[in-house]
């Protein structure tokens, strides 16, 4: 619950309350543990979760460019504007 919420300092402490409250739930010093985790390794947590949840191929680089035609055989089409996108996909983490 708390990595999925990614959830900032006051709401674990909150959250963490509530679980100690709860019958059956976890003692302040497992509180106490849990919160000192969460602040150590919270970034590391939150993007292997994102890692995780990702498709096999990503976004690597992209390149764009807006082109005009300056000559033509009929006078209508030019400085018609002409967009050229060159994306490059790849597995994650290669």
């Amino acid at each position: 619950s708390i990595a999925s919420a990614d959830m900032d300092l006051n709401q674990l402490e909150a959250f963490l309350t509530a679980q100690t409250k709860k019958q059956g739930g976890i003692t302040s010093d497992q509180a106490a543990v849990i919160a000192k985790f969460w602040k150590n390794h919270r970034t590391h947590i939150h993007e292997s979760l994102i890692n995780q949840s990702r498709w096999d191929n990503v976004l690597k680089n992209m390149n764009w460019r807006v082109d005009l035609k300056s000559q033509l055989r009929h006078i209508d089409q030019i400085n018609t504007p002409v967009a050229i996108v060159e994306m490059e996909v790849g597995k994650n983490g290669q």
